[in-house]
């Protein structure tokens, strides 16, 4: 007859003592209780491993933290696992393998890996402005939260009180960032399906507006305006410059005495400083050039045409010009970005290739290869228009206001 084990009772687990060697107390079906000498009480399960069937031990706990019942679960649990023919020691060391991971891979840590990959893609001060927005609103309260464990409803408790003040636009970033770096999890096989799919649909859509910019007739106004502003000299070239090159304000705050080939009067920007990833090339206009003549005796020892006031190792920051608008009087009315569809408007206005209007913008379209041809063939055909923007930028100034005119060069000489 086969041998029945009788069950342990809870008085016969609490009661059994110690002894000068380790003993076992069965429960039947490979849970024992072990008893060591100095006390100490623990449940194993004894199995003979699928396939190999070879005899061990897995541990389930100590007495009393796991009682008798608790124990008996672990047993249930374990031999279903053994119907299926799996390891209950080799599935737990898979599961303590994939909840440490999901604990390292909190949300945080995966947007980092996700802005490395976006970078490619964005400008630098996209990709700084996207991590400093997700460290203002989500890291505080989900960036140390597991990935696995990010869900809808605590995104939407973080992102509700931003809603709630009206600031739609940040939100829609935020719920597209969100929802970039969870699908980034899901294709690095970190989580099944992104909980997030869906959170944007939760609030209502910013009403998309422009940019601010003047209409063409108030840049006389803006140039008059800029020369008697109390700014200084590095801000007020920055935003001349930006204004005769249009370019965007990052590009032109960024700009590097080497990306400047005076032998041929260009201005190469190169692909990782560009919104595109693409490099761009500017043609400068006699009036540029002057600024940079200006600027020489400024930062000739930077390797920035407008460094930093502070620390001339680093550039201008790219919210100078737009700071220094809004201290003018221009808030709501321009930002530093309207300088370019100022220039858009004029030149379109007077008659311009729009697509050459566009290559100078640094625009492009959906066609890689009309892309290249554009950047090849337009840069001479923009030659002539930049000068002539230029040197529309100069009438307008009424002599002496822009910096670009040899008054102005007199007086900065002379100062």
């Amino acid at each position: 007859m086969t041998r029945t084990t009788k069950p342990l009772t809870n008085t016969e687990v609490k009661q059994a003592k110690p002894k000068d060697k380790v003993y076992t107390l069965s429960d039947g079906d490979g849970l024992q209780l072990r008893i060591k000498p100095n006390g100490t009480k623990s449940w194993l399960f004894d199995y003979r491993r699928p396939y190999t069937k070879k005899r061990t031990c897995l541990s389930f706990g100590a007495f009393p933290e796991l009682s008798l019942a608790q124990a008996r679960g672990k047993r249930k649990e374990a031999r279903e696992l053994l119907a299926k023919d799996i390891d209950p020691k080799e599935h737990r060391e898979e599961v303590n393998r994939l909840n440490e991971t999901a604990l390292n891979n909190t949300l945080e840590h995966i947007a980092t890996k996700w802005l490395e990959v976006k970078k490619a893609k964005v400008s630098a001060d996209h990709a700084t402005d996207t991590w400093r927005s997700l460290e203002l609103h989500i890291f505080p309260n989900l960036g140390k939260v597991p990935i696995h464990k990010v869900t809808a409803v605590k995104a939407i408790e973080i992102i509700n009180p931003i809603a709630a003040k009206g600031s739609l636009e940040t939100v829609k970033r935020l719920c597209q960032r969100l929802n970039e770096i969870m699908i980034y999890a899901v294709n690095t096989g970190l989580v099944n399906s992104n909980p997030l799919a869906g959170i944007g649909k939760a609030y209502q859509s910013p009403i998309k507006q422009h940019l601010p910019t003047l209409k063409p007739e108030q840049l006389p106004t803006l140039l008059t305006t800029l020369s008697f502003a109390s700014i200084k000299i590095t801000t007020r070239c920055v935003i001349e410059w930006q204004l005769h090159t249009m370019v965007r304000p990052s590009e032109a705050a960024g700009a590097r005495w080497n990306e400047i080939d005076f032998e041929n009067n260009v201005w190469d920007i190169q692909a990782e400083r560009m919104k595109s990833k693409k490099p761009h090339s500017v043609p400068l206009s006699t009036h540029a050039l002057s600024l940079l003549e200006i600027m020489k005796p400024i930062s000739s020892r930077s390797d920035y045409i407008f460094p930093s006031n502070s620390n001339i190792k680093k550039h201008t920051n790219a919210s100078t010009a737009n700071m220094a608008l809004k201290r003018m009087g221009f808030e709501n009315q321009l930002v530093a970005h309207g300088l370019r569809s100022l220039a858009s408007t004029i030149l379109n206005e007077e008659g311009f290739d729009p697509d050459v209007i566009e290559a100078a913008l640094a625009h492009i379209g959906k066609n890689e290869v009309r892309n290249a041809y554009n950047r090849a063939i337009y840069l001479e055909r923009r030659k002539p228009m930049m000068q002539w923007w230029s040197d529309h930028i100069e009438q307008a100034a009424t002599g002496n206001i822009s910096l670009t005119g040899r008054k102005a060069l007199k007086l900065i000489t002379s100062a």
